[in-house]
């Protein structure tokens, strides 16, 4: 064992600029009488689309992408994949259910959310409501933004922004109040990684059961999901920060957790994951967890035109047909056409045939692109989680 003593948890082409304007009949500022105040959202092709604000009223630069999720905007605005974003909401309706109240476990996590706090930068719906309804709900959406300091925007026509990123691919924008101009700023240019990783270790212990096997769960942006999904199935996890070095630890297996940003700039993981492989213990990867095996091996990633983010992306299993619908976040993926000898590609997105998944012909590597352990759904993939604990025993 190494000398550390990890915090234990008992639980793009120009164009002319295009303006929309606000409808005048727009929903005003959450307070009761008070004054709606405007801000825009302005694109790097020059369009401008004017919207009213809800949360914070600070301007932010950031990546814009949408992703397609009917529901679970509390997990999504806290999953460390979208650090430096700016997310546009498909689904036109949104705060009906305001936020859930705080619900941590055993294992100080909290199941309602997927980090300790919101990570996007800022966020762009179509229509806002401010009076909420659900048994869970503590708060309206519009009171966490602000208590997080996230700005956000209502009354933008998203069906006609969300053609626009599909058409020229995601891009990058801003925020902007009055008298608060910002630059442009493009997040993958950071080591998005190195933000959301934890810094100590953390030991997560299974409650009421002496743990089979030790897992190490390398956090590039790990979701809270993906430590209960393993100490479920009786697992003792170590969760450790990016740039983790395995000399001197014990542990059976490997995780290789999702993340943000690039997967270049994640030197540090890889070289330990090299480092695993050679050891020829068990491992797993999960979204930016596939890209880092991926490069890990000598295979190529790159950027897709506007990435895969949603509830509803299907994937089909190469040599089986197995077909599941999965939820995604990822504005990266595999070039499978990289992959030396002996890998294979595991699973494939059946509307764009990219990379979701790649596996070793006989060794027990393996990872895939979209998330098995979604939250709040769907729940097809997560039985890859007992695979992986088959495949240690």
């Amino acid at each position: 064992m190494s000398d550390h003593k990890p915090e234990r948890a008992s639980t793009s082409a120009a164009t002319l600029p295009i303006e929309s304007k606000a409808p005048a009949s727009m929903r005003g500022a959450e307070e009761a009488g008070a004054p709606p105040v405007t801000a825009r959202l302005t694109l790097e092709d020059g369009s401008i689309h004017h919207g009213v604000s809800f949360g914070a009223q600070r301007s932010v630069p950031g990546e814009v992408v949408f992703t397609t999720g009917m529901v679970g905007y509390p997990e999504t605005l806290t999953d460390p994949s979208y650090r430096g974003q700016i997310v546009v909401l498909t689904y036109p309706l949104i705060g009906n259910y305001g936020v859930p109240e705080s619900r941590v476990t055993s294992y100080r996590l909290d199941e309602a959310f997927e980090s300790d706090h919101v990570q996007i930068a800022g966020l762009i719906v179509g229509d806002y409501s401010p009076k909420y309804s659900h048994w869970h709900a503590r708060r309206s959406l519009a009171q966490w933004l602000c208590q997080d300091g996230i700005p956000a925007l209502t009354g933008i026509d998203t069906r006609s922004l969300t053609q626009r990123l599909r058409e020229r691919g995601s891009m990058l924008g801003k925020i902007e109040f009055d008298n608060d101009p910002v630059e442009f700023e493009d997040p993958n240019s950071r080591n998005l990684v190195a933000e959301v990783s934890v810094r100590e270790p953390i030991l997560y212990q299974p409650q009421g059961a002496t743990p089979t096997r030790r897992i190490l769960l390398y956090d590039t942006g790990a979701k809270h999901n993906i430590v209960h999904c393993l100490v479920r199935r009786g697992a003792e996890v170590l969760r450790v920060p990016h740039d983790f070095d395995i000399d001197g630890e014990r542990f059976d297996a490997v995780m290789l957790s999702n993340g943000p940003g690039d997967p270049q700039m994640a030197e540090k993981t890889i070289v330990q994951v090299q480092r695993i492989l050679e050891r020829g213990t068990p491992l797993f990867g999960i979204c930016l967890g596939n890209q880092l095996l991926a490069r890990a091996i000598g295979a190529e990633t790159y950027k897709l035109k506007y990435g895969h983010r949603g509830q509803n992306q299907p994937v089909i299993e190469s040599g089986t047909n197995r077909c599941m619908v999965t939820s995604q976040n990822h504005g990266f993926a595999v070039d499978s056409t990289s992959l030396p000898k002996d890998w294979r590609v595991w699973f494939e997105n059946l509307n764009d045939g990219s990379n979701e998944g790649i596996r070793h012909a006989w060794a027990p590597f393996r990872s895939v692109q979209f998330h098995p352990e979604a939250n709040p759904g769907p729940v097809d993939a997560e039985s890859l989680f007992d695979d992986f604990i088959e495949m240690i025993s």
